[in-house]
């Protein structure tokens, strides 16, 4: 299927094994992505320097790949990733997880989602409608806040992979995102601190990931992407195929794919399997304690309980069977149980139809066949569960499933690939088309007074599947003043948790002043309103500005005012204003165009002689409390950033206080080197010293601050350093001292060559290099007696840095001698009564010169006494020779 260039976005992209060309220099030629799911977080980093690979997944600082998407508030820390997953079992209603799935939600549906997951959150309602989680220090945060902490967690591992910071990335997204999901997500990257360029579609990044390395130049090819993740499920059908393209004068074979249509399950995943386990122990657990008591009520014994659950259900997928044990689960009372695979696949048997329904969905939309279709390819850490695989089988007809890419790390290495091209600092080589649509379809509708719905108007701005980015225009032919809504299409489902297919609206005014005050006009048409829409690469739609035309006989200067505000879930108003004044001239010139002419509406000259549409837009932000809200939860991120550094800064302390504590108590015991440097006294002292801090930071140092353990660091190295620099120098200066000696007798053979090779060199400059080396070895020999006579436990009489300090002098006024270049021979200038003689010379003459011969011109100085000529030695032309030291 062949389709120009404009169909997608080519990327130039690199794969393991390929060559780079960089545009850039490699510190700036680094962009990340972000796989932001339910549980987990991957994150990959494209950063071309040499020796490393291009594109890699970032570890945490356990040395994973992917970490828990969590972050936590307790005791006035934050603690994200690892951190924030050790304290689940002792703290659950401080560790909050699932944010990105309760982004720009309902205050209601968040609390179902809660209570189902056992999550005992302290939620509240915030000035929208949506919900907020309290702190146990009774600081509200936003949703958007929490998911923005998380965000900066993961830039903080792309940034320490790629060693400088990394403020660009791609954030995928699962496909049933709304609008005021990815609006929210978009503003949690900004709190976060990340430059997004983009949002793709999770399956979108899989398909990149798939096609980079595949040639489809023959034929085109059809492939399902399956993903069944924690929290959602969803089946996505990409065409792949290849067309015809020129570069550099050549036609090239270019590779594409098209999303054709996804389809989803935004509620099944791999956690409700778990939570069917979760109940199913729960009730066992609860008969073993004689139902007195039911433990979902209690959330530490729920949240040990899930976490156990977990791995039992890893273990099914490997095994037949698999054993729980809790222990304490509740009231000191241990748990043990086992579980067969049989009966895990019976308590979730209504799900493995369910699972099958967006592969269902998929061919019978897009009207293919199971024999149209190359390959089912499996994403997702939940398609591990061999029953669902037995299921797809079962349904596909095949014996095996398609398994080519990396369950977990798929989605996060594609959009890097998307984040390579959308960079501007990033070119590679390998090129891969990219068409993916929007995953809803939207539509526009007008309201206001004498506004006619006319039926036969497609009132669709973005159909499904539409292709983005895209830029689109309406005009609205009206006289009054009207309202503009953006809805989904009722045609198809909602986003999960939003109530309304409304999503954003706007008031666009001033026409009706417009109509009025030019009534008595020749007008030739109706007032018309050009209302500009924009779907963003990341699927979001937004009115980027809106226009009135007036079509008069008169020069017409419409200035018009925008003030917009985009609605989140509570739909909140945005208007446009415009207003009007006018302005006359000779009514036979022809009326041009508004000031901004790429935007202005064809006008049709047949019905009009002399028209004019100037288009003057202003645009304004109305500021709002959320806007206000978004500025605290801005300064209450960046305060807990310090307090994070601060933290991290006390535990590194700490760490390096309580590591010298222990070393110097292990050479104090073990090492004799000490012992010869040190007195008795001096480590019975040293001891006790290192005892008495080594208590106080078990004890009072638990809460200690910062500059407290640097400072009695400070006081034990005043001590330790000390000892520990005299048995350095017990080896280092002997062999200091050897070198020197090594370097002096070798120096000597240096002033010999000179003699010989270099008879050039000032006698002078010679003569301070011997003179410096006396020195040196008279210093020498004086510091050694003297550290002879020193006992060993004291301080040194000189150390093996001075030592060195003094050869490098020297090796210094060395190399300046040596590199006085040769002097070039004396020139005879010839006068005015010799050079007609001269040309009167035979040729023979001419021909056979001397070699210390120069022409007129040359201005060289004259050798100095005592220097020979060139002709004079004949060894003196060949190269220079250097002694290097």
């Amino acid at each position: 299927m062949a389709q120009s260039c404009s169909w997608g976005i080519l990327l130039a992209v690199l794969v393991a094994g390929l060559a780079a060309a960089v545009a850039v220099p490699p510190a700036t030629a680094a962009v990340a992505s972000i796989d932001l799911g339910s549980e987990w977080l991957k994150v990959a980093a494209v950063h071309l320097a040499p020796g490393r690979a291009p594109i890699a997944v970032a570890t945490n600082e356990m040395s994973k790949r992917k970490s828990p998407a969590l972050a936590a508030l307790a005791d006035g820390n934050r603690l994200i990733g690892e951190e924030a997953a050790g304290i689940t079992a002792r703290h659950p209603s401080k560790v909050f997880a699932r944010a990105r799935d309760l982004l720009a939600k309902p205050f209601s549906y968040v609390q179902s989602v809660t209570e189902s997951l056992f999550l005992p959150y302290d939620l509240v309602p915030d000035a929208r409608g949506a919900a907020a989680v309290r702190a146990d220090d009774g600081q509200v945060y936003s949703l958007e806040e929490i998911v923005a902490m998380v965000l900066h967690y993961a830039a903080g591992l792309a940034d320490a992979h790629v060693g400088a910071p990394v403020r660009d990335a791609v954030i995928a997204v699962p496909p049933y995102f709304g609008q005021a999901e990815r609006r929210a997500l978009t503003q949690a990257t900004q709190l976060a601190g990340i430059n997004v360029l983009a949002l793709i579609n999770e399956h979108a990044g899989a398909a990149l990931q798939y096609g980079i390395d595949k040639d489809f130049s023959n034929a085109s090819r059809h492939v399902i992407f399956y993903d069944m993740g924690a929290g959602s499920t969803y089946a996505a059908l990409v065409c792949y195929s290849a067309y015809n393209a020129k570069e550099f004068g050549k036609t090239v074979s270019v590779n594409q794919f098209q999303v054709k249509d996804v389809r989803w399950n935004s509620e099944l995943g791999g956690v409700e399997m778990e939570m069917r386990l979760v109940n199913y122990f729960a009730d066992q657990f609860n008969k073993q304690l004689g139902n007195v008591v039911d433990i979902r009520q209690s959330p530490k014994a729920m949240a040990k309980l899930k976490k156990q659950v977990k791995r039992t259900k890893e273990i099914l997928s490997a095994n037949t069977a698999a054993p729980i044990s809790v222990e304490s689960l509740y009231n000191d009372v241990d748990f043990r149980s086992s579980i067969t695979r049989e009966k895990f696949e019976e308590l979730c048997e209504d799900l493995w139809e369910q699972a099958l329904t967006p592969v269902k969905e998929v061919l019978t939309h897009s009207g293919m066949k199971i024999d149209d279709i190359y390959a089912v390819e499996l994403i997702g850490g939940a398609t591990r569960v061999p029953k669902l695989q037995a299921k797809l089988q079962e349904f596909l007809g095949r014996r095996g499933l398609d398994k080519h890419l990396d369950a977990d790390e798929a989605i996060v290495l594609g959009a890097s690939l998307h984040a390579a091209n959308l960079s501007d600092g990033i070119k590679l080589n390998r090129k891969l088309g990219m068409i993916d649509g929007s995953t809803y379809a939207l539509v526009l509708e007008i309201d206001g007074p004498g506004y006619f719905k006319d039926e036969s108007i497609d009132q669709i701005l973005v159909p499904r599947m539409k292709k983005m980015p895209i830029k689109m225009f309406r005009s609205i032919r009206h006289t009054k003043d009207f309202d503009v809504s953006l809805n989904y299409d009722k045609a198809y489902e909602l986003p999960p948790g939003i109530p309304s297919h409304k999503f954003a609206e706007y008031s666009v005014s001033g026409l009706t002043d417009a109509s009025e005050k030019y009534a008595h006009r020749n007008l030739s048409a109706p007032i018309k309103a050009n209302l500009h829409f924009s779907l963003s690469r990341s699927g979001i739609i937004a009115l980027d500005r809106a226009e009135a035309v007036i079509e008069i006989t008169e020069w017409v200067e419409v200035p018009k005012k925008i003030l917009t505000l985009e609605s989140n879930i509570t739909n909140q108003n945005s208007s446009f204003e415009v207003g009007l004044a006018n302005s006359t001239t000779d009514s036979n010139e022809n009326l041009s165009s508004g000031s901004d002419n790429n935007s202005s509406t064809p006008i049709d000259e047949g019905n009009v002689q002399e028209i004019i549409a100037e288009n003057v837009l202003k645009k304004r932000t109305f500021r709002v409390p959320l806007k206000e809200l978004y500025s605290e939860a801005k300064n209450r991120l960046e305060a807990l950033d310090k307090k994070d550094a601060e933290r991290r800064k006390t535990a590194e302390l700490k760490n390096n206080l309580e590591s010298y504590i222990y070393s110097m108590k292990e050479k104090l015991e073990e090492s004799t080197g000490i012992l010869t440097v040190s007195t008795e006294q001096e480590r019975e002292s040293f001891a006790q010293k290192l005892s008495e801090v080594q208590d106080w930071l078990y004890m009072d140092g638990e809460d200690a601050q910062a500059n407290e353990f640097k400072e009695r660091l400070g006081q034990l190295k005043a001590i330790g350093d000390p000892i520990l620099f005299r048995l350095s120098e017990l080896k280092a200066r002997p062999a200091a001292c050897e070198n020197a000696r090594l370097y002096l007798d070798e120096l000597q053979k240096i002033v010999n060559k000179w003699e010989t090779n270099k008879p050039w060199l000032p006698k002078k400059r010679v003569d301070e290099v011997v003179s410096q080396a006396e020195k040196v070895k008279a210093w020498l020999e004086e510091k050694e007696n003297l550290q002879k006579n020193t006992p060993v436990y004291s301080s040194p009489v000189f150390t093996s840095e001075q030592v060195y300090e003094k050869v490098l002098d020297l090796q210094d006024k060395v190399s300046s001698v040596n590199r006085i270049p040769k002097p070039k021979p004396k020139v005879e200038k010839k006068t005015a009564e010799e050079e007609p003689a001269s040309k009167g010379k035979t040729t023979s003459s001419e021909s056979a010169p001397n070699e210390g011969e120069y022409t007129e011109t040359s201005q060289e100085p004259k050798a100095r006494e005592g220097d020979h000529s060139a002709s004079a030695n004949s060894s003196d032309l060949d190269p220079e020779s250097h002694d290097e030291l």
